[in-house]
């Protein structure tokens, strides 16, 4: 019975101490986690740890250059690189571990990882794949002229939607709240498009829309834009200007010949 006794305190003891590692140092292997941060803002990378122990080493590195970025060292020392890319914009949690980066820019888009060494020498690591989304443009909806119908027997407006230099991102047109289509694109500075047929005196409400991960920027169409074609508008804007001039012309020649009326009046006297 005490046998079994000291095997069950024994048993206790090495459950409860590896509850204890892995709450403290999180969960080792090629795990990685993804974080997705705006341009400009503030992103925490967390340790998961609640409070790090006396000769406890915290190192954070950029995995894919292997190098090193932050530490908290055996002594305590708060280590920060102050003159890479990151500098002034490093702040690690001295109780924690957590790295904090302020003001991020699309540069600072990678794989983290971080690395606790306690006092037996013993390591657990983690990794962060940060995203960091520049602000997105408002589309742009743009008439195709060319397709202009040539009669009453055409019937669809052609509509353009345009984005430039975006990436990690989806282009979509709706119809009310019902998507009708959608591309997506992965690189940087082109120009993604998305075109939209509608029927002449369409009355439906249309939106565009530019999304990533994090938020998006909508454009809504004005329909007005297709119950004119723009040659229409030409052929009104030439009468209206031909109007003008012809009422100008006949103006002026009633003003001349008025004038000349009097001059005649004035040396026949």
């Amino acid at each position: 019975m005490w046998r079994n006794m000291t095997l069950y305190k024994t048993t206790l003891f090495y459950v409860f101490s590896l509850v204890v590692m892995k709450g403290v140092f999180g969960v080792d292997g090629d795990e990685v986690k993804s974080v997705s941060v705006m341009e400009g803002d503030s992103v925490t990378l967390h340790t998961n740890v609640t409070q790090i122990q006396r000769r406890d080493q915290i190192l954070w590195m950029l995995a894919h250059q292997e190098t090193r970025i932050a530490e908290i060292n055996k002594e305590g020392n708060v280590l920060n690189d102050d003159n890479g890319t990151f500098k002034g914009k490093l702040q690690l949690n001295n109780k924690t571990g957590s790295l904090t980066i302020t003001n991020i820019s699309i540069t600072h888009s990678g794989l983290y990882k971080l690395t606790i060494t306690n006092s037996r020498r013993r390591n657990s690591s983690r990794k962060y794949y940060v995203f960091v989304y520049a602000p997105l443009p408002v589309p742009v909806i743009t008439y195709e002229s060319s397709q202009c119908p040539s009669s009453s027997s055409s019937s669809n407006c052609s509509l353009l939607c345009s984005v430039m230099n975006v990436r990690d991102v989806s282009l979509s047109w709706y119809k009310g709240n019902s998507l009708l289509s959608r591309i997506s694109v992965s690189d940087l500075n082109i120009r993604l498009s998305l075109p939209l047929e509608v029927e002449y005196q369409d009355t439906n409400t249309y939106r565009c829309v530019v999304n990533n991960n994090i938020t998006n920027q909508t454009q809504h169409l004005n329909i007005n834009i297709c119950q004119l074609c723009p040659e229409t508008w030409t052929m009104m804007q030439i009468v209206a200007v031909t109007t003008a001039v012809f009422l100008l012309m006949t103006i002026v020649c009633v003003m001349c010949c008025n004038l000349n009326k009097f001059i005649n009046s004035n040396q026949s006297e």
